[in-house]
């Protein structure tokens, strides 16, 4: 008795059905008159090297396709890495324009400083300003004696002038 499996790989004619799909008579009795083969059909073995290759091509797949994208990812990384080397010289050299604008403002923070401290104040200003009005004051005073002075030495020389117009005598 033959096994499933031989059955199932065994043409049909051997199996005892003779289900037929010809529809000619002619190509009936040609179908019939082909003898027919008794003995048992052995099963077709596969060699096993299909498996191996799909593993083997699983494989070098895979293998392509981690070294397609070990490549892009370190491609990656290194423009990565030049974008990030960029970005850390301006960052450095605008810390350096900082960092000088700082010492500038520093700088003139201290100028202000001592100029505050050696400017005066109100009261300073209203005490020189006082002082300032008693010397005008004082020396409009002394102006006005001068002046007057002045005009007394004119009146003495014009009234000295009338009394000796014709005779001046210096005495030496």
């Amino acid at each position: 008795m033959a096994t499933l499996s031989q059955l199932r790989h065994a043409p049909r004619v051997l199996r005892g059905t003779t289900r037929s799909f010809f529809n000619s008579s002619t190509v009936r009795a040609e179908a019939a008159s082909v003898p027919l083969n008794t003995g048992v059909v052995q099963p077709q073995k596969r060699p096993i090297g299909g498996f191996r290759g799909g593993i083997v091509g699983f494989l070098l797949g895979f293998s392509l396709a981690s070294a397609y994208a070990s490549y892009y990812l370190l491609d990656e990384y290194k423009l990565a890495s030049n974008t990030l080397q960029a970005s850390i010289g301006e960052l450095q050299s605008s810390t350096q324009k900082v960092s000088q604008h700082i010492r500038r403002i520093e700088l003139l923070e201290k100028e202000l400083k001592a100029l505050t401290e050696s400017a005066a104040g109100k009261d300073d200003v209203s005490r020189v300003r006082a002082e300032m009005k008693k010397l005008y004051d004082g020396l409009h005073i002394e102006f006005l004696d001068l002046r007057s002075h002045v005009w007394g030495i004119q009146q003495d020389l014009h009234a000295l002038s009338k009394k000796e117009a014709t005779s001046v005598q210096v005495s030496e």
